[in-house]
């Protein structure tokens, strides 16, 4: 089955739906640009509303943009997190870094392009335990990743990933289903996709990214 995360949460209403829906994953943004982003007592008085993944609930992924070790162990000690996704310009030393440092899988963003793009996988392999393939940002543009942008999914056709992924870049509940089978991902993350305004998730659209994932 499909893994589904839901990325960028920031209120009850989008968390809730998330969580009834059944999605793996919910991901809270520690990055201040993002309209999407919380602050660490923000998101663990989100995240004290949904079941824990012992007991049956989603994944917390916390994402952090070239942040440094001081952030993410303040934001470690207002809440735990059970997977580090860095999406800024983190190399492999510090991808493995930040894993040795906090005990926490990491999981590292990759903006993608083109086929040169996916070389890079066999070089952070090692240094990390999950990728999430992204469409690559624009030049100038303000934010790594959130920017209703997909790349061109025929790239991933029989390649394999190293370890395991999630597809990433333009997701909606009316392409997810193709995404999946033109790639194979095991996993797929959304957040502009399922927004009825940026950065306000939509209940009804997240419920109907979840469904249409699932169905692929």
């Amino acid at each position: 089955m499909t893994l589904v995360k839901i990325c960028g949460l920031n209120d009850r209403a989008g968390l809730d739906a998330a969580v009834a829906g059944g999605a793996d994953m919910i991901g809270l943004v520690f990055f201040p640009p993002s309209p999407r982003a919380v602050t660490a007592d923000e998101a663990a008085a989100l995240s004290a509303h949904a079941p824990t993944p012992a007991e049956g609930g989603p994944l917390r992924v916390g994402l952090f943009v070239d942040a440094a070790d001081e952030a993410i162990a303040a934001v470690l000690g207002a809440l735990p997190l059970d997977i580090l996704q860095l999406h800024g310009e983190e190399d492999p030393a510090r991808c493995a870094a930040v894993r040795a440092r906090f005990g926490r899988p990491v999981m590292k963003a990759l903006g993608i392009a083109t086929a040169a793009d996916l070389a890079l996988l066999e070089d952070y392999a090692p240094a990390v335990d999950r990728f999430l393939l992204d469409a690559k940002p624009a030049p100038g543009a303000a934010l790594p990743g959130g920017n209703a942008a997909s790349f061109d999914w025929s790239l991933l056709a029989g390649r394999a990933v190293p370890r395991p992924w999630l597809l990433a870049g333009g997701l909606t509940p009316d392409n997810v289903a193709e995404a999946v089978r033109a790639t194979a991902a095991p996993g797929v993350d959304v957040s502009s996709g399922v927004e009825k305004a940026r950065g306000v998730k939509d209940p009804a659209r997240v419920r109907a990214f979840i469904d249409a994932a699932r169905r692929a």
